[in-house]
């Protein structure tokens, strides 16, 4: 259904990514953001799945090509630990939504595990953002800090997540709340990952279709 194309980074180099266009033209966009394992043909689909919703997604392609196998945690950890996650997100995520954005759309960011963390940044460092909707995942507080977040936030968790743990969800969410911040925080009795229908030791199928609802939701009443 989509389309591999090449944006333009803020910094004037190439980044490429998978576009997936709504019907509808002037469609509002969301930036989607991949997991630890690349932009697997699971991301493709929820691209694919936003745009069957009404809305533009792009998912940019934040390890150059590379997509890591599901067994194997060992690489994809180590892909992830040579990230550098603020030129990924002040340059690649950034370029990303200022290509949603060039008509005029708002635009909204999502993402999961990797990418859940890469959205909090975002959060706080994409002036051209409206939403965001995280999915499992925290970044470290000296990356991003709640007070810095400047929009809404949707986030979905699982309280069978030993990576994003319950403990790391508690401390994000008295953060944005001392700050004042806007954030519907979501909890769900599954295992980490558990919307990747790809994997089905973690999946939940009930969990997934609630979340995806509530994020669809969000992001309509946010991007119009």
């Amino acid at each position: 259904m989509g389309t591999a194309i090449t944006f333009k980074r803020p910094d004037g180099k190439d980044a490429s990514g998978y576009l997936a266009n709504a019907a509808r033209g002037n469609a509002p966009g969301v930036v989607v953001i991949q997991e630890w394992w690349g932009l697997s043909d699971q991301i493709k689909g929820l691209c694919d799945r936003f745009a069957l919703a009404g809305f533009d997604a792009l998912a940019p392609d934040l390890y150059k090509g590379k997509v890591v196998p599901y067994h194997d945690m060992e690489s994809a950890n180590k892909e992830m630990n040579s990230l550098d996650f603020m030129d990924a997100t002040t340059q690649t995520v950034r370029g990303a939504t200022q290509y949603l954005s060039r008509n005029g759309a708002k635009v909204g960011l999502t993402g999961f595990c990797l990418g859940g963390a890469v959205t909090i940044i975002g959060a706080t460092k994409i002036p051209e953002l409206a939403a965001g909707v995280v999915f499992y995942g925290i970044p470290p507080e000296q990356a991003a800090k709640p007070a810095d977040v400047k929009i809404p936030l949707q986030a979905h968790f699982a309280n069978k997540d030993d990576w994003c743990t319950p403990q790391l969800v508690d401390g994000f969410e008295n953060g944005m709340k001392a700050a004042g911040k806007s954030l519907e925080l979501f909890r769900y009795d599954a295992e980490h990952a558990f919307v990747n229908e790809q994997r089905q030791a973690v999946h939940d199928r009930e969990a997934a279709e609630l979340a995806w609802g509530r994020a669809t939701e969000f992001f309509r009443k946010h991007l119009g």
